[in-house]
């Protein structure tokens, strides 16, 4: 496993919660919060999990909840803005190296011999 989460606490959802989309629910579906699905969220990129694998629980989203909205938010923004909020939060504290940077030529599509 690439890294260990266990959910947000209290005082970082905080950060978040401004930024989610604040819609009404849909009938015939279940209410997922928010918060659940931010939590399956990072926990895919912090663990590096598949679908399969999220953590089952109360504080967790299903798998299906999870994509469904993670689709919906790429769609709508709302995937750009917990990003700039993540960015903007470690560039205050000074943890991003702006100066430096790095691309992995394994995913380059060039083709020798072109």
């Amino acid at each position: 496993m690439a890294g260990r989460f266990e959910g947000l606490s209290d005082l970082e959802w905080k950060l978040f919660e401004d930024v989610m989309p604040n819609k009404q629910r849909r009938v015939g579906r279940r209410d997922t919060p928010m918060r659940y699905i931010l939590n399956s969220l990072l926990y895919m990129l912090i663990t590096g999990c598949r679908w399969c694998d999220l953590p089952r629980g109360k504080q967790w989203a299903s798998k299906s909840a999870a994509h469904r909205k993670m689709v919906n938010f790429q769609r709508d923004g709302t995937l750009d803005r917990i990003k700039a909020r993540i960015l903007g939060i470690a560039d205050e504290q000074g943890l991003i190296g702006w100066d430096y940077g790095a691309i992995d030529g394994s995913f380059s599509p060039w083709e020798r011999g072109r």
